[in-house]
């Protein structure tokens, strides 16, 4: 599998619900997050919002990272997000995935 793979943080809202996941295609599973494809958990919460990812060479390292940001307290995850994205704005839009 080649890269680039991403780790990415979806929300509901701002201060929301929050989703960690890893893919290698970011628009089409940010996509598939936002028509309720594929992942109950995004689609029972209304978790469609593309606030966060990182990018990664290699998907080992890449899971390793989501499932370290999952084993984060709340508060360091949303301190993640707004280092960069302070309002929440959804990078689905901005990054031209849309």
């Amino acid at each position: 599998m080649r890269g680039p793979f991403y780790v990415y943080i979806l929300a509901s809202r701002k201060n929301g619900t929050i989703y960690i996941g890893v893919t290698n295609d970011l628009r089409r599973r940010t996509h598939e997050h936002r028509e309720g494809i594929g992942a109950s958990f995004t689609k029972k919460y209304d978790v469609t919002k593309l606030v966060y990812f990182e990018a990664f060479d290699r998907i080992s390292v890449a899971i390793d990272r989501e499932k370290e940001l999952k084993k984060w307290r709340r508060a360091w995850k949303i301190a993640l997000i707004e280092r960069d994205n302070a309002d929440w704005k959804d990078l689905y839009f901005g990054l031209g995935l849309a």
